[in-house]
C-alpha cells in the first residue's frame, strides 16, 4: 500500500513539474493565448520537388545590327530598362545581370561586338548607346558566331539556381555554309548542358528565318516569336517621365565612391556611363532608369560595392577607419565631424529621392495602364511575349512574376 502511495506521489510531483516546464516554455499558455499548431513534415514518398528561389537573373541579348535592324535597335535604346525592370520583379527580387552581342556578318566592319554580362546596367546601357544598324544586306547573317559567344564568352554564373536566359533578335536566316565554324545544333546543346534556355524573336516576316529560329528555340527550350520591323514595343510618353528624369539625376548626385586610387579609377567609368546616360538617353529612358534604380532590384546598379554612403548606412565600413587618400575627393579635406554631416544628409536625401521616384513610378505605370486600355492592350507586343517568356521559364527556378510587364 505505502509503495502504491509513494509511486502516486512521484507521478504527480513528475506531471507538476511537467507543467510548469510547459507554461515556462510557451510564454502564450501565461497570457491565456492558444498554443499554435504544431507544424508537420511532409510526407517523405511522392512529395514534388520544390524548386530552388532563384536570386540571380542572368539575360544576354543576341542583336542583329544590320541596317535593316535599326528600328528594333532604337526600340531596345527606349525599353532596355523596362525589361530590366520587368525580369526584376519577381517576388523573390532578384539580382538582374545583363548582356549583349551585336552581330553582322563577315565582310562587315565587325563579326560580333561583346558587352560581358554584368549588374551594372549603366555601363551596358552606354555601350548599347554606340550600336547602331549598318552593313548586311546580303541575305544570311553571322548568327552562329553570335550564338557561340553568347554561349562561350560571357560571364555565366556556374549556379544552377541562377535563371539564365538567351534572346537572339533578328531578320535574317544564320550562314550554315561557313566551314570550320560551329553551328547552331551544337551551340545550342552547349547552352542546355550550362543551364541557358535560348529564345528567339524573329523582326519581320522573312520566310527564310522562321525555319532556323523555331529550330533554335525548341533546341535551346525557349520560345519563338515574332515582332515588327521596327520592334513592337509599347512607348508611351507619360506627364510623370520628367520629373522622374530630373530626380533621378538628383539621386545619382548622392553617391560617393570610395577605395584605392585604382578602384576609384575603376569607378570612375561608372560615373561616366551615368552622365552619358543623363546627357544622350531620352527622357523616357531615363525616367525608365530613375524608376529601376529608386527599386530595391535596381541596388546593384545604382550602389555597387564600394560606394560610401551605402557602405556606411550597412555598417561594412567605418568612415573614421577609411584613410584620407581613399576617401571621395570632395570629403577629404574636411573634418571628420563635416565628413559625418555630409554622409548622414547625403543618405537622408537619397532616402527621400527614392520614395519620391517610386511614388511617380507607380504613377507612370497605372497611367500607361489605362492608356493601354482605352487602346486596346499590347497584346502581341514585343514587352508582352518576353514577359510570358520570362514568367513560364523563371517559375522552374522558382521565380513567381504576376504583375505583367512594366513598360
Amino acid at each position: 500500500m505505502r509503495s502504491r502511495i509513494l509511486k502516486s506521489k512521484t507521478f504527480a510531483a513528475s506531471l507538476v513539474a511537467t507543467t510548469i516546464a510547459v507554461v515556462a516554455f510557451y510564454p502564450a499558455i501565461r497570457g491565456g493565448a492558444a498554443l499554435p499548431r504544431p507544424t508537420l513534415p511532409p510526407p517523405v514518398d511522392n512529395v514534388p520537388a520544390i524548386p530552388t528561389q532563384a536570386s540571380r537573373v542572368e539575360a544576354v541579348f543576341v542583336l542583329d545590327t544590320t541596317g535593316s535592324m535599326s528600328g528594333l535597335i532604337a526600340a531596345a535604346k527606349e525599353q532596355i530598362w523596362s525589361i530590366a525592370r520587368t525580369l526584376a520583379q519577381a517576388q523573390q527580387t532578384p539580382d538582374v545581370a545583363i548582356g549583349l552581342v551585336a552581330y553582322r556578318d563577315r565582310g562587315d566592319a565587325y563579326v560580333t561586338q561583346i558587352v560581358d554580362l554584368s549588374t551594372d546596367l549603366d555601363t551596358m546601357y552606354a555601350k548599347l548607346m554606340d550600336f547602331a544598324a549598318a552593313g548586311g544586306g546580303d541575305g544570311p547573317e553571322s548568327v552562329n558566331r553570335a550564338l557561340h559567344d553568347a554561349v562561350h564568352a560571357m560571364s555565366w554564373s556556374p549556379s544552377q539556381d541562377t535563371y539564365k536566359v538567351v534572346f537572339l533578335v533578328g531578320d535574317a536566316p544564320p550562314h550554315m555554309d561557313y566551314p570550320n565554324e560551329p553551328r547552331y545544333p551544337e551551340i545550342v546543346a552547349a547552352a542546355t548542358a550550362k543551364g541557358i534556355v535560348v529564345n528567339t524573336i524573329q523582326c519581320g516576316t522573312m520566310p527564310d528565318t522562321t525555319q532556323p529560329w523555331r529550330h533554335i528555340a525548341s533546341l535551346g527550350g525557349g520560345k519563338y516569336f515574332t515582332v515588327g520591323q521596327a520592334g513592337s514595343v509599347v512607348s508611351v510618353a507619360t506627364p510623370y517621365d520628367a520629373e522622374i528624369a530630373r530626380l533621378a539625376a538628383e539621386l545619382d548626385e548622392t553617391r560617393m565612391f570610395y577605395g584605392t586610387r585604382e578602384q576609384q579609377q575603376a569607378l570612375a567609368s561608372k560615373v561616366r556611363a551615368a552622365e552619358r546616360v543623363e546627357a544622350e538617353a531620352s527622357e523616357a529612358a531615363r525616367a525608365r532608369r530613375g524608376g529601376f534604380n529608386a527599386s530595391a532590384a535596381g541596388a546593384a546598379n545604382f550602389a555597387p560595392a564600394q560606394e560610401l554612403v551605402n557602405d556606411v548606412a550597412r555598417g561594412v565600413v567605418s568612415l573614421d577607419a577609411i584613410e584620407v587618400s581613399a576617401l571621395p575627393p570632395a570629403l577629404a579635406p574636411l573634418a571628420p565631424a563635416e565628413r559625418e554631416r555630409v554622409v548622414r544628409q547625403a543618405a537622408a536625401d537619397r532616402e527621400r529621392l527614392r520614395a519620391e521616384i517610386t511614388k511617380l513610378t507607380q504613377q507612370r505605370d497605372a497611367y500607361i495602364e489605362r492608356k493601354l486600355a482605352e487602346d486596346g492592350g499590347a497584346e502581341g507586343s514585343l514587352d508582352v511575349q518576353l514577359y510570358e517568356a520570362v514568367r513560364e521559364q523563371g517559375a522552374q527556378k522558382g521565380l513567381r512574376y504576376e504583375s505583367g510587364p512594366k513598360f
